[in-house]
């Protein structure tokens, strides 16, 4: 049995409070539970305080802002109730369906948008137990100072296995978060370091409170798809969020953008580039989805730093963009 170490926990009910519980040396934050406790378990970490964001109130709000031209999603608000809300299922149905199909309904009933968004990376070499690590002298990320997905690597490339943050990069989104100095926003592409270390930019003392949504302004096909080897219950192997802009809202409409982020390769998603000659084809047209696909294959190379050949999720992120466009035709 694999027991949690001794911390003591608080539950701050304002964000302010929250702010200023985390000024003590070493605290974390925990909002669901579904990440941080199973690694505290297995020794990747043991703060000596957690502060529990469950009875913070302003974290849970879901709402449409008009005048602002986005939906806000509060950082408390869970998997299911994002997968469930009727706006998010109309404007963002890439959102819902990934919020959807994280992991299991118990954990959709407990997990966060915010404990989402703030996953920690996932590693074949460090996911593991205390024991199971020292036989192999710990990682960059855990108890030692070598890579062994890349040796002699100085970064760690522990892999980003969030279900909504390339959906939430697809679409522009943005990441609202408070500290000591106040609040602050910025583009949630913007958030990700590439060292599996430490990956984000959160600094010391800050909370996320919200995501901030742009709302369509004109005709548009999302979709999320991920490869697990079973259907529940598991971290995505590799993962696909597409967003593509129409001229009108027929099927043989042209295509005015695209957007396409791909997760599990490394410390943050990558945004594919040079899509350009897809542009002004109608979203019909049979070669679409290939030219796509190709182009995603090409930038994007997997480590093996999460289970099964890295060459064959390479050629799993093909076949699900494929399939993903497919579906938006």
């Amino acid at each position: 049995m694999l027991r949690l170490p001794r911390f003591r926990a608080q539950s701050p009910e304002t964000i302010e409070e929250v702010v200023a519980a985390l000024a003590q040396p070493g605290a974390r934050l925990v909002a669901g539970g579904t990440d941080i406790l199973p690694n505290l378990k297995h020794r990747l970490d043991a703060p000596p305080v957690l502060v529990s964001l469950r009875r913070v109130s302003a974290l849970r709000s879901l709402e449409r802002d008009d005048a602002a031209g986005v939906l806000r999603i509060g950082a408390g608000v869970t998997l299911t109730e994002l997968a469930s809300d009727a706006p998010v299922r109309e404007l963002f149905p890439s959102l819902a369906q990934a919020a959807g199909i994280v992991a299991s309904p118990l954990i959709r009933n407990m997990g966060t948008i915010g404990g989402n968004v703030n996953l920690d990376t996932r590693c074949r070499y460090v996911n593991q137990t205390q024991f199971w690590r020292s036989a192999i002298g710990g990682c960059l990320k855990s108890e030692g100072d070598v890579c062994h997905v890349v040796p002699g690597g100085r970064n760690c490339v522990a892999a980003m296995s969030s279900d909504c943050v390339p959906v939430l990069i697809s679409l522009d989104a943005r990441i609202v978060l408070a500290g000591p100095g106040g609040q602050r926003e910025l583009p949630i592409g913007d958030y990700f370091h590439a060292d599996g270390t430490r990956h984000t930019k959160r600094e010391d003392g800050e909370v996320t409170t919200a995501l901030l949504v742009p709302l369509p302004t004109g005709p548009r096909r999302t979709h999320y798809a991920k490869w697990t080897v079973r259907k529940s219950i598991d971290f995505p192997l590799v993962s696909v969020a597409l967003r593509i802009d129409l001229a009108a809202e027929r099927p043989d409409a042209a295509i005015e953008d695209v957007k396409v982020v791909v997760g599990v390769l490394g410390a943050k998603p990558r945004e594919v580039t040079r899509l350009t000659e897809v542009l002004g084809r109608p979203l019909s047209d049979p070669e679409v989805p290939d030219l796509v696909a190709d182009r995603v294959h090409k930038q994007c190379k997997p480590l093996e730093n999460v289970p099964y050949e890295a060459a064959y999720r390479r050629q799993m992120i093909r076949v699900h963009t494929r399939r993903a466009i497919r579906a938006m035709q």
